[in-house]
């Protein structure tokens, strides 16, 4: 599980990350609320917002486990390198209570450095190649333990599924970073600091027969 003070701090490497914008609403003020009798909702018809889908009971499962307890299941393979514990990494993700298959968090595309993040989801993604995808089926002893979070109870399960879409070393995006804000200086420059060049000064015509320059 992610520690969400992390999930919102976007590293600023060259990575394709989802941006989430939400709509701009106008200003004009709404329109008066209109009442409507209570018996006029259907009971288990009024859909809660947020949204917050639930996963089948037969996709919370994970046929491997680690000695630590954390669960796994190989969704699609990749061959490749693996992210070290102190990498940055780019990831897609949902996950969800095991208990009852209640989503409570997903992301199309987010970025952090993996040693801040909870023990058994930096576990899993340690084991992933990019562009592979797992299922990580994450105990409360390697997940939040007693402390709740969020829509996640004390003492949860966890349920992930991850997709990981790259990764990038601390010395890489520290290049990558200081890349950028040198090509971000250079941009910004105001054409005014550049002087304009003044014209040549043309020299006084002689008249004829003079052979000094006039005084």
């Amino acid at each position: 599980m992610i520690d969400h003070s992390l999930l919102n701090r976007r590293i600023g490497y060259s990575l394709a990350l989802a941006a989430m914008i939400a709509p701009t609403f106008g200003t004009a003020a709404p329109a008066p609320a209109v009442a409507v009798p209570a018996s006029a909702a259907a009971a288990g018809e009024v859909i809660d917002v947020p949204l917050q889908p639930v996963v089948a009971a037969d996709l919370r499962t994970c046929t491997a486990k680690t000695a630590s307890g954390l669960g796994t299941k190989a969704l699609r393979t990749a061959d490749g390198a693996r992210p070290a514990k102190d990498d940055f990494v780019l990831v897609k993700y949902i996950g969800y209570l095991a208990s009852t298959g209640k989503v409570f968090d997903q992301n199309a595309g987010t970025a952090f450095r993996l040693s801040g993040v909870i023990a058994g989801f930096s576990e899993g993604i340690l084991q992933m190649a990019r562009g592979s995808i797992s299922r990580l089926c994450i105990p409360a002893a390697i997940g939040y333990g007693e402390k709740s979070s969020g829509l996640i109870p004390a003492n949860s399960d966890l349920v992930f599924q991850v997709e990981l879409l790259d990764f990038k070393t601390q010395a890489e995006v520290e290049k990558i970073n200081a890349d950028a804000a040198r090509e971000a200086e250079a941009q910004a420059a105001p054409a005014a600091d550049v002087a304009p060049q003044e014209p040549a000064e043309k020299p006084a015509q002689k008249p004829a027969g003079q052979t000094k320059p006039p005084r």
